[in-house]
């Protein structure tokens, strides 16, 4: 496992290039909660990008549009501008794919956002399959929102329009995460201490209720192959669910505080959580394993002040799509690129009142969302992976850590496939 480091100078650390912003309209009600931007995310096909800017509202923008203004205005705020320069788009026109933005209002504050993508030939689990409401085609982008009142609304990104109404939670959906796979499978986390398991091409069934977390649940998330689900919540819980059998796999020990957010790694092999108690954790995956842990506090805080409040919670992280690099959000106003072989951060960039932040599709951004309802994005280290590392992740796609261990090749190379060098 790496060191925790003693002491960090993050003044002498490089700063991260800003790259634009999307700032909430101002309302009457701007003194008052419920503006805060809980979620941001993009398309998997990196067509959209949609965030919730608080008081019901989440905006839905072509990601291609948004940089085109980006590097049109550089920093200035293109929210407004974008709503004058994209076309409305009638749904009738036979252009129903052509991306066009969406202003949804989706009745009660918006905690949660997850895209959903549909492929044809992923059969619907349920048992009748005579008779749908809705038929996904392979063209289908769903955009699933989390509310405060337990709701899960399903949207058609490219008309704007209400698809399914889920309501079986009974407090604040606050997570929600698709299946890699193309098979519409929704986890939703909520407060209510359940995590339970949609099926979109059933009209949104609830197949089944995940328990064993004792208090709220913050934060779930799928393994590439979709065979996998972390969630994570209070009382430094983290379980691992196998989601052929609908199971807990195995419940990870070793955060001090609240976990709050979890992603794996592209390749399966990694998971990454996020902490109130300052720190990120890389786990493997397969084993349960600690490999790595980042700090955001130095000194490394004892367990009793980890526990606390101690200014330097960790609200967020993301995987970038290269496998080398993670982002980490905390309450010291900043935003920390990790990589995975590095005990100190690479870049650094300042944010007030950070909740959110995730990579773009291809890695090159990331956007952070804040308490205002607004999104700040910023460009991502950049390097050519490795060979060996592309091998790694091709290696680690298809053959958890168990099998590697099991080759008959040195141990190095067993070290580095596992990510133990």
């Amino acid at each position: 496992m790496a060191s925790f480091p003693l002491s960090v100078n993050e003044k002498q650390i490089a700063r991260s290039r800003t790259i634009g912003e999307l700032l909430a309209p101002t309302s009457p009600f701007d003194k008052k909660c419920g503006r805060e931007n809980w979620t941001v995310a993009f398309a998997p096909d990196g067509s959209y990008f949609a965030w919730s800017q608080g008081h019901r509202i989440v905006k839905l923008v072509p990601w291609a549009q948004c940089l085109n203004n980006f590097l049109l205005h550089g920093t200035k705020n293109v929210a407004n501008s974008l709503s004058t320069r994209l076309p409305r788009q009638n749904s009738d026109s036979g252009q129903k794919n052509k991306p066009c933005e969406h202003i949804i209002d989706c009745g009660d504050i918006v905690w949660s956002l997850a895209f959903g993508s549909s492929v044809p030939e992923k059969q619907s689990r349920c048992v009748n399959i005579e008779w749908h409401r809705f038929k996904f085609g392979q063209d289908q982008l769903l955009l699933a929102t989390g509310l405060n009142n337990g709701r899960i609304k399903i949207w058609d990104v490219y008309t704007g329009k209400l698809l399914l109404n889920l309501m079986d939670h009974t407090e604040v959906v606050r997570d929600l995460t698709f299946a890699p796979d193309g098979s519409l499978i929704l986890v939703s986390a909520s407060r209510d201490k359940t995590l339970r398991v949609w099926d979109l091409k059933d009209d949104g069934n609830m197949m089944k209720v995940l328990r064993g977390h004792q208090n709220w649940v913050y934060a779930c998330a799928f393994s590439p192959d979709s065979s996998t689900l972390c969630s994570v919540g209070a009382s430094k819980a983290v379980f691992l669910w196998d989601m052929d059998k609908y199971s807990m796999l195995r419940k990870l020990e070793g955060h001090h505080n609240d976990v709050v957010a979890c992603e794996f790694s592209p390749d399966g092999a990694l998971l990454a959580t996020a902490s109130y108690d300052t720190r990120v954790y890389v786990w493997d995956a397969h084993l349960g394993v600690m490999l790595m842990e980042f700090g955001h506090l130095f000194p490394p805080p004892t367990p009793i002040f980890a526990g606390g409040a101690n200014d330097r919670w960790v609200r967020s992280v993301s995987f970038s799509h290269d496998g080398l690099h993670i982002a980490s959000l905390a309450d010291d106003k900043m935003v920390r690129f990790w990589r995975i072989d590095e005990e100190y951060p690479v870049q650094v960039a300042p944010l007030n009142n950070g909740l959110c932040c995730t990579f773009s599709t291809d890695g090159s951004v990331l956007a952070a969302g804040t308490q205002d309802g607004s999104v700040y994005f910023w460009a991502t280290p950049r390097q050519v992976p490795s060979l060996q590392h592309l091998c790694r992740m091709a290696i680690r796609r298809v053959m958890p850590t168990g099998q590697v261990k099991t080759l008959p090749i040195p141990s190095k190379v067993v070290e580095f496939l596992c990510y133990q060098i």
